[in-house]
């Protein structure tokens, strides 16, 4: 079975790891019609919750971007001026969303959405045409695979057939590593992917909580006391970089990546760098016990009394 098929079918009794989201996205992507990242503004704000502001942070990571969360919008946007415009991304288009698209609106502020969701409550409040409704799979609440990653390959025009046959090919066999024989995991990612790092954490946070503990650094950033505290079960993983220096010999892995110099001009490499990240995720989660698997509809029935409307374990 397809892993694209496993996401149609799974129930709360077999929640796939991340892994099979990864790859079901990649099919999913493989040919699909993708609206148009570009946005008619000189300096945009650009508004996200969570993975949906780093998203926007990839995106718009070379232009002229103010960036804020559900918690600071306000005021970015009163210290920011010159904002022409704004962008927000939210998969659901829900929750934080409705009311940030609403103040900007209020506030005279031409907004674009960016969501995964055709009936996005936030866009009730834009006309159809500022609207960018992106493909995305069934996936288990907080995976956020294909939402996110739709966005950023309609923006970076990667091959999603390619990226695919990398994981495949080359770093489904780099993994055959006994990942359960550690408890912390430190990924060392090239320092122009630097704006995944935020992404990474959030997906340890969500998958492990407190029981496996997951850090991001650059090449750059690991020179700077990041291991004074050394444990022989910490597994230092190495993306596309050389890593001669840190973690005893045995306990580093390298995972390669797409040379960005080796790409056609404009595809900066983010999505692979994004779904391998996430593939390298879900086969750690397949190697531990099923924390996710066993509290997520518990979280969803707490969740949605936090929100006040229903949040479902699975999202159709």
């Amino acid at each position: 079975m397809s892993a694209l098929q496993q996401l149609k079918k799974f129930t709360l009794d077999n929640i796939p790891e991340i892994d099979v989201a990864v790859l079901g996205a990649l099919e999913l992507l493989e040919n699909a019609r993708l609206p148009k990242t570009s946005v008619p503004f000189r300096r945009p704000l650009v508004v996200g919750s969570g993975n949906a502001e780093a998203t926007g942070r990839i995106i718009f990571r070379e232009s002229d971007a103010v960036f804020a969360d559900e918690s600071n919008y306000e005021l970015a946007l009163a210290r920011s001026l010159d904002i022409d415009g704004a962008v927000v991304i939210s998969a659901s288009g829900s929750k934080h969303a409705a009311g940030i698209v609403k103040y900007l609106t209020e506030k005279g502020i031409e907004t674009v959405l960016f969501t995964n969701n055709t009936s996005a409550p936030a866009a009730a409040f834009l006309p159809k045409e500022m609207v960018r409704v992106f493909p995305k799979n069934r996936e288990p609440y907080t995976y956020n695979t294909s939402t996110y990653l739709s966005m950023i390959v309609a923006d970076k025009g990667e091959d999603a057939s390619a990226i695919k046959d990398l994981i495949l090919e080359s770093i489904q066999p780099a993994l055959d590593v006994p990942l359960n024989k550690y408890k912390a995991f430190t990924m060392i990612l090239p320092t122009e992917f630097a704006e995944l790092k935020p992404m990474l954490r959030t997906k340890f946070d969500e998958l492990f909580g407190p029981k496996l503990i997951g850090r991001i650094f650059t090449p750059e950033e690991m020179k700077h006391a990041k291991t004074v505290i050394k444990d022989p079960h910490e597994l230092f993983i190495s993306f596309g970089v050389p890593n001669t220096r840190y973690g005893e010999e045995k306990n580093r892995l390298y995972v390669p990546l797409p040379e960005v110099s080796a790409l056609p001009a404009g595809r900066q490499g983010y999505a692979a760098a994004l779904a391998v990240t996430y593939y390298t995720v879900g086969q750690i989660q397949r190697a531990h016990p099923p924390y996710f698997k066993e509290s997520i509809a518990t979280y969803c029935k707490e969740s949605s009394i936090d929100f006040g409307q229903p949040i479902d374990p699975i999202v159709d």
